[in-house]
């Protein structure tokens, strides 16, 4: 107690009389018998007050009073709820009953009813240990085997901002849905082909580079940055795929083979792939004197997707016969065929989280998002976006995607997988949202449409929430 007052009263010594017990303090004369039954609900008041007791920490009842909710009244055949003189029932039960019925049904019984009888065999405790959550928010105390009430703390959804946080013009950035002309280096520099020209924008500082400028006569189709280093590969219109080492913005070698523009490339290490409109994909050691070191023949038009898996064992590739790949590091052939999409697949992604969980989108005429598992050979699941699949794009910090759409709603949509809920539908763009990169850090998304616009989206939370699990049980 923190009244001292009452302490000392307590400790007062109480003469003996025949008649009733009474503190020195109240006269024998002003207890009368008809005042009982309003001090009787005057101490339950008293006694009642410990049900709102913090819910974290141990009760420990007043000297030699007992604590009623950890005494065993049943064990004398004592009810250990008191009534009131009128006969009706305390305020707080009757919301209890009538919540517990409008939930659970009328025939739902009394919680005292349903629990079983204390093992302990005293009739009085002077101690209670109470179990109840901080963030319980049930109405019925501290039952918690009550269905349907969640006892663990409500997470409040994250909320992503909805208006880009940078805007870039970009003129000259092509509507052409089987390009990839937008990458974000690991070091932090966004490459974009212009027309025939490829552009460096450095995000610390915002300095702009231009790299190269490939002529009048040729045109960017794609650009790739090694995974590592300065290294750039950019692809022509012409066949050829070029390396270019952007911290001197030099050229490093020409590779040519393919006989058609190359609109797709993919890193593995040191091993480059590179896709064009003549259907085949062709595997290119840059260390090696050979301009490429085998052919990958399997698609019957354009090959307009490719990535390796973060383990790079796995290339999938998408193209515009309808058809997604995958191939293993030696083969020549798929080991893998998935034709479930009825339109071009340009749109890739392996997952960051489970090993061989893969993420493809259709076009204008599939408008779906499906998800494989490539170590079982298996379809897990599929998503009518409701529009053209442009990109798609894992999170590397949590369990989440992000999809970028064409015809016709020109969207961003982040996804939380694998319930596929969306978290935040993004708008903006006025054509289609035809490229989209990822920040070395996880956080920001730059997509680019035909509208000649870079727009920068705070969408993923920061790298310390990060929960990497690897394997397939959860898939």
């Amino acid at each position: 107690m923190d009244d001292p007052t009452l302490s000392n009263q307590r400790n007062q010594s109480v003469p003996s009389t025949p008649s009733l017990n009474v503190p020195t303090t109240m006269s024998d004369s002003s207890f009368h018998l008809e005042n009982l039954p309003y001090r009787t609900m005057h101490i339950n008041r008293m006694i009642n007050s410990s049900n709102n007791r913090s819910p974290s920490r141990t009760i420990y009842s007043d000297r030699f009073i007992p604590s009623r909710s950890g005494s065993n009244f049943a064990l004398f055949d004592i009810s250990n709820s008191p009534t009131s003189t009128e006969g009706k029932e305390d305020g707080s039960g009757t919301y209890n009953s009538l919540l517990r019925a409008a939930l659970f049904g009328p025939d739902t019984p009394d919680k005292k009813d349903s629990l079983d009888a204390p093992a302990c065999r005293n009739i009085f405790r002077y101690k209670t240990e109470t179990k109840r959550s901080l963030h319980s928010l049930s109405p019925f105390g501290l039952d918690d085997s009550v269905p349907g009430i969640s006892h663990s703390p409500v997470k409040a959804p994250r909320k992503v901002p909805r208006s880009p946080y940078k805007v870039l013009d970009a003129p000259a950035l092509q509507d052409d849905f089987y390009l990839n002309l937008v990458d974000w280096s690991s070091n932090n520099v966004l490459a974009v082909g212009l027309g025939n020209c490829v552009y460096l924008w450095n995000a610390c500082s915002s300095k702009v580079t231009k790299l190269c400028d490939l002529g009048i006569d040729d045109s960017v189709c794609s650009v790739s940055w090694a995974q590592r280093g300065t290294h750039l590969a950019v692809g022509t219109s012409d066949g050829e795929v070029e390396i270019w080492d952007a911290s001197r913005c030099q050229r490093v070698r020409t590779m040519e083979g393919h006989r058609l523009r190359v609109g797709a490339l993919a890193w593995s290490s040191s091993l480059l792939s590179s896709g064009s409109r003549d259907k085949s994909i062709l595997q290119r050691d840059i260390r090696a004197p050979d301009d490429f070191a085998s052919k990958l023949s399997g698609h019957k038009s354009e090959v307009c997707g490719l990535k390796w898996s973060y383990d790079n064992r796995e290339l999938a590739s998408g193209g515009n016969d309808n058809k997604l790949f995958v191939w293993n590091q030696h083969s020549t052939q798929p080991v893998l065929k998935y034709c479930e999409h009825n339109a071009a697949v340009k749109a890739i992604a392996w997952s960051p989280h489970l090993h061989g969980l893969l993420a493809s989108g259709g076009g204008t005429a599939d408008r779906c998002i499906r998800f494989w598992n490539t170590t079982t050979n298996t379809h897990l699941s599929c998503m009518d976006t409701g529009s053209q699949v442009c990109n798609l794009v894992w999170s590397k910090n949590v369990n989440e995607l992000v999809s970028t759409h064409g015809y016709s709603q020109n969207q961003i949509i982040v996804w939380r997988y694998p319930t596929m809920s969306k978290l935040a539908t993004l708008t903006g763009h006025t054509y289609r949202v035809l490229y989209l990169a990822i920040s070395p850090d996880g956080q920001t998304i730059v997509t680019g449409a035909g509208d000649e616009t870079l727009r920068f989206w705070n969408v993923f939370p920061s790298p310390k929430s990060q929960v990497i699990t690897l394997g397939l049980q959860d898939i």
